[in-house]
């Protein structure tokens, strides 16, 4: 990379610039927000562009993509499963191409605009008082700089949408928000504990029991499906936040580990619901209309969607994997699979003890615990849980921010000056030190807010119950 001192020195006063912030209290206008995040990202952006280095996935499977529509194409066949993604951001792409504008330049707009539209999300994201603050110091986030800037991943993208989705769902009101409100698992805990684990069953299922009356008038389940006073524009809201986040599915494939939080800052079932359904309206668009827009036969289809859902078990760049295969990329559907099945009970666990926080705070440890026990990982992972972070920080915020960025700006500022074979010798060493980062993401998880401190709602939903109450029998 033949800039990376400059691209360094810029990434280093972002940093400074953010600590500082946080320190003297700054809130800046939108303006000056917008300003310094334009004028770092824009600077980056050209010099990766004009650099003799390019980025291996960006020029030979993003690239290859927009270039697949331009010729009437699937992109993902086109591209020989370098792109194994919805179409939508090849489109972009092909756009682009065909406006003239080099792909060096063109490949990063798509991200760098979406960069800085998240800019402004953030602080709607965080609300309150602090909201230019968490803005700014997202405006100077050196690992979102580098991801979008420099190399031209489409995380910003799906983060852009993501983040719009929450901010639409949540509406107006105070930002802290609660996540469960009728607890489930806490009253079966309470009939457990007041008629024992026999007569609580019992009582569930005997005649006018909460199992027998569920569907009857006045059950939860109808209850749950009433219609509320002033619910209209909730319903719209929710419809909008669904259709948002079914964007960022068609951008890449994990924000569906967002749609948890996002079902929980709607305040009604019926929300939800809606919320859920308008998810899946643009990822089933772009793959049905794949023979109207990118020339995909029908008979291809099945093979795309073969290629999308397929996931090489490549692992060794990050954490536990990197250290069982020395830090090389490996093929290893062993390591793959357990660290899937981690993946999936981590993800349970982690909504069972923050089923009560706020949302927001819900999707950071959501997204935190994943990069501790995923096995496989790019850089650009590391960008999935920063808006949320930075928009709600914990204590340890600020160590992660900086620690990954660190460990990322390594291997795109300082590996890149190397050939080949001195890249893959650092790499292993880099790979392996990331298990340094585990316990420092695991600390920065919001282990303090599990419990909401407030539970206001918006003002046009109603009561923002996880469902109706149910009372315990007058026997308990």
């Amino acid at each position: 990379m033949d800039y990376a001192i400059l691209t360094g020195l810029v990434l280093v006063s972002g940093v400074v610039l953010a600590l500082v912030a946080q320190w003297r209290g700054w809130r800046p206008s939108l303006l000056v927000v917008l300003a310094v995040g334009i004028g770092f990202r824009v600077l980056i952006m050209v010099t990766s562009a004009i650099d003799t280095w390019q980025p291996v996935d960006f020029m030979e499977s993003f690239k290859p993509a927009g270039e697949a529509i331009l010729n009437r194409e699937d992109p993902v066949l086109g591209s020989e499963g370098g792109w194994h993604f919805l179409p939508t951001i090849p489109y972009v792409y092909g756009l682009l191409l065909w406006l003239g504008i080099p792909w060096e330049i063109g490949g990063r707009l798509v991200t760098v605009v979406a960069d800085i539209a998240l800019i402004p999300l953030v602080g709607k994201l965080a609300g309150g008082s602090k909201a230019s603050l968490r803005a700014f110091q997202y405006a100077c986030n050196p690992l979102a700089m580098l991801v979008a800037a420099v190399h031209g991943q489409v995380e910003p993208v799906a983060l852009a949408f993501g983040v719009a989705a929450f901010v639409v769902a949540r509406g107006p009101g105070a930002p802290d928000r609660p996540g469960i409100v009728n607890d489930p698992v806490a009253l079966v805990r309470q009939r457990v504990s007041a008629l024992g684990l026999g007569g609580a069953v019992r009582q569930a299922l005997a005649p006018g029991g909460a199992a027998r009356t569920a569907l009857a008038p006045g059950g939860v389940v109808r209850e749950a499906l009433a219609a509320r006073p002033g619910e209209r524009a909730t319903l719209r809201r929710a419809l909008l936040a669904g259709l948002l986040m079914g964007l960022a599915l068609c951008a890449k494939s994990w924000p569906i580990w967002l749609i948890p939080g996002l079902l929980l800052l709607l305040p009604t079932f019926r929300a939800r619901a809606v919320a859920f359904v308008a998810t899946g309206i643009a990822p089933v668009f772009f793959l049905v209309t794949l023979p109207v827009f990118a020339g995909t036969s029908l008979s291809q289809i099945p093979e795309v969607i073969h290629v999308i859902q397929d996931i090489r078990p490549i692992v060794g760049e990050w954490g536990y994997s990197a250290i069982k295969v020395g830090g090389n990329w490996t093929l290893s559907p062993e390591i793959a699979t357990f660290g899937t099945r981690l993946i999936y009970v981590t993800m349970v666990v982690v909504a069972f003890l923050w089923r009560r926080a706020d949302p927001i705070d819900l999707t950071t440890a959501l997204l935190l615990a994943f990069m501790v026990v995923t096995p496989r990982l790019g850089a650009q992972y590391l960008l999935w849980f920063m808006p949320f972070l930075v928009a709600r920080p914990t204590r340890f915020a600020w160590p992660a921010i900086i620690g990954v960025s660190l460990w990322a700006g390594y291997g795109y500022l300082y590996m890149t000056q190397f050939d080949t074979n001195t890249w893959w010798a650092l790499h292993s060493v880099w790979a392996q030190c990331s298990v340094v980062l585990l316990p420092i993401l695991a600390l920065a998880m919001p282990w303090g807010r599990r419990t909401p401190k407030a539970t206001a709602g918006p003002p046009d939903a109603g009561p923002p119950d996880a469902g109706p109450r149910v009372p315990l029998p007058a026997s308990a």
